[in-house]
């Protein structure tokens, strides 16, 4: 018997809520509207129209993709970033809103800089700051970096989707180590790299734990193995006073904050997140003169 699509929506709506998921209407919504091909206003323009019996037997498929734990941005395949739609898989994580305050902040420490920044975003994952960076700044020259050839596809994929091939560049690159030959005159690092301890690992939610890649969250014993990797080996890259700007896991801002002191970097400053957390540090690297004066 053919159902309406609002009569679908409701169904997969309690089972979502019953399950205790917390965005449960807005979930039902978004893979509804994925399985039958619709945009969220679409649907909702098509509530009370019968929907094809193939829509439903697809929306069953996704809610239970769902109710197994598979979170919704990788079954929808794209989530949103900084206003922009970013497209995810498992081989990324999915972008957060506390990496949007590293955006906002990299944005106002720039925008007193050059005209044309050149920006290099460091374990870039999906790409999402990189791509946000560029997509604000009409003259920027944005360089994303990765190990990972599949998040790299990924990021690939955000650059095209938002026609920034003209000014974006994706590249292999191992944080921990060296930079490739020929690479300087960044104006801004941008890096939010993996930061979950070891012991940690396993406390992590399911939804992440279990799907999101170990590679974009393991930290080492301690957190800070990426902190340390980066000012040790990338800070050649920078421009004398330029800008790194790290995102931190709780608890991490003020360990990093003396790294960057003590590999030579002033100006330290930090953001919050949405509950108060310091979720962002970053610092200027100290002109080369001034450190030999210091010296």
């Amino acid at each position: 018997m053919a159902r309406t699509y609002n009569e679908i929506y409701l169904d997969m709506r309690r089972v979502l809520k019953e399950a205790g998921m917390e965005e449960y209407a807005l979930e039902a919504r978004r893979l509804l509207a994925q399985a039958a091909g619709y945009s969220d206003a679409e649907l909702i323009g098509r509530f009370y129209l019968y929907a094809p019996e193939e829509t439903e037997r697809s929306a069953r498929a996704l809610l239970g993709r769902r109710m197994a734990g598979e979170p919704l941005a990788y079954i929808s395949g794209s989530w949103d970033f900084y206003g922009l739609k970013m497209i995810v898989n498992p081989s990324v994580l999915i972008p957060r809103m506390d990496t949007e305050v590293l955006v906002f902040t990299a944005l106002e420490l720039l925008r007193s800089e050059t005209a044309d920044p050149r920006i290099l975003d460091l374990c870039c994952g999906s790409g999402c700051i990189g791509v946000a960076l560029a997509h604000e700044l009409p003259s920027a020259r944005v360089y994303l970096a990765d190990i990972s050839p599949e998040a790299l596809s990924v990021a690939r994929k955000n650059v095209a989707l938002h026609r920034l091939g003209n000014r974006c560049v994706c590249m292999d690159a191992d944080a921990l180590s060296s930079p490739p030959l020929r690479m300087s005159g960044f104006d801004m690092i941008a890096c939010n790299p993996p930061y979950i301890a070891e012991e940690e690992l396993e406390l992590l939610d399911p939804s992440v734990r279990d799907w999101e890649p170990a590679l974009a969250l393991d930290g080492g014993k301690d957190g800070l193995v990426f902190y340390r990797a980066v000012l040790e080996h990338w800070k050649s890259v920078l421009k004398d006073n330029g800008i790194l700007i790290f995102e931190v896991g709780e608890g991490q801002s003020e360990p990093v904050r003396q790294l960057m002191a003590e590999a030579g970097f002033g100006t330290l400053g930090c953001a919050l997140d949405t509950i108060g957390v310091e979720r962002v540090v970053y610092g200027r690297k100290i002109e080369t003169n001034n450190q030999d004066k210091r010296g």
